[in-house]
């Protein structure tokens, strides 16, 4: 293939690519929270996670960012209750997952996890309980313990992140069950006779 034929393909494809982005784009078409929001179908939410609790802290702030639904202290009164089954911050894990050849750790594997439901304010299951676990690998550097600690929180962090921006699209994708209509009960209507 000559370069000038490798130039043209490529060009090619470039212009395919962006008449593809021009008509998706034409169309309304986008990714669901490919802007990164999300809309809760609660006016209220409880969150029950401690208030110090970092994944509380970022969970609530993203909540509140987006503005159509308040976080409640309390559990009383709230249109949806996050209950948490198995804290994440306890349930952090890091387990080694490879050796070097002195058969000293190389590299670990670091857990982060949390098993949820979400309940309306009747005590209604909306969302059955729910596990998100993360996983995320880290060499290990005797001569370098500091800096590998520091990669290790940043890398708990970034999970953590991950989490609430899963969380949030659980929630978001819940659907409530509305409460029956009580209306007065239909009377049947007997049908007219026929008119000669």
């Amino acid at each position: 293939m000559t370069i000038s034929s490798q130039v043209s393909l490529l060009g090619r494809r470039a212009v395919l690519a962006l008449g593809l982005t021009v008509l998706l784009s034409a169309c309304g078409f986008h990714l669901r929270g490919s802007n990164g929001s999300f809309m809760l179908p609660f006016a209220t939410m409880y969150i029950g996670l401690p208030d110090t609790s970092p994944l509380a802290i970022g969970l609530k702030r993203y909540i509140r960012a987006i503005g159509s639904t308040e976080v409640v202290n309390t559990r009383e009164g709230a249109d949806a209750v996050l209950e948490v089954l198995t804290d994440p911050e306890k349930n952090r894990s890091k387990t080694i997952l490879s050796l070097n050849k002195n058969g000293r750790v190389q590299e670990y594997q670091l857990g982060y996890s949390i098993n949820f439901r979400v309940l309306d304010k009747a005590g209604n299951q909306l969302l059955a309980p729910t596990t998100i676990s993360l996983v995320r690998p880290i060499t290990f550097d005797e001569s370098q313990v500091l800096a590998k600690e520091t990669e290790e929180a940043a890398l708990y962090r970034d999970m953590r992140n991950d989490l609430v921006q899963q969380i949030m699209r659980r929630l978001a994708a819940i659907k409530p069950v509305l409460p029956a209509m009580s209306v007065a009960p239909v009377t049947p209507v007997a049908p007219a006779a026929p008119q000669q």
